[in-house]
């Protein structure tokens, strides 16, 4: 009798935990788990230059890795990276010596990364808490993102602000905020593909 009941509890078990395995499967398979179209996906910033003048540029080249399932965020992650040897201001001059060891340093470092640690739901669409590493230095970043379709593709889209000082870009050679501003506005438009 007793042996009876000890294996009618084991299979009990069993059936809880293929079924616990059959929910996290389908969880995972009803996620979108997509590919960044390199080609329109891209980084934007501005930030103060000399005198009353803003600079406005871009940065491409975004690889990486990314989940998002709005019903299970928990499953969710976004880490990604952008190539700092495509920086682009519309100023050639200006292009080359960002990519100098006095800003991006891009000879030694050749990605700029930001990797999730966690995506919330926010009053504003989703919230990313994360680490971003610029040259050598990670920091921890908060930002709000949405995510939006259409005709298929999914659109992410986030914006933050970035204290240069933080990571060393240029902070000896422009430490007066009078040549260059102190922070950047960055705003990420990731375009995701099947």
């Amino acid at each position: 009798m007793k042996l009876n009941k000890v294996i009618k509890l084991k299979k009990l078990r069993l059936k809880r935990i293929s079924l616990i395995v059959i929910l996290l499967f389908l969880s995972a398979t009803f996620s979108f788990s997509q590919k960044i179209d390199s080609k329109k996906s891209l980084v934007k910033f501005e930030i103060d230059g000399i005198g009353w003048s803003t600079v406005e540029g871009e940065i491409r080249g975004m690889k990486g890795s990314l989940l998002f399932n709005e019903n299970n965020l928990a499953l969710s992650f976004f880490n990604v990276c952008i190539d700092p040897t495509t920086i682009f201001t519309d100023d050639e001059k200006r292009d080359n010596h960002l990519k100098d060891p006095d800003f991006f340093d891009t000879e030694k470092y050749k990605t700029i990364c930001i990797k999730s640690s966690e995506i919330v739901k926010s009053n504003n669409g989703y919230r990313l808490k994360g680490k971003l590493t610029i040259l050598n230095t990670t920091k921890p970043i908060e930002f709000d993102f949405t995510v939006t379709s259409k005709n298929g593709v999914r659109i992410l889209k986030g914006e933050f602000e970035v204290n240069r000082f933080d990571f060393g870009l240029a902070a000896e050679s422009y430490s007066s905020s009078l040549m260059v501003g102190k922070k950047a506005k960055v705003a990420i438009h990731c375009v995701l593909i099947d």
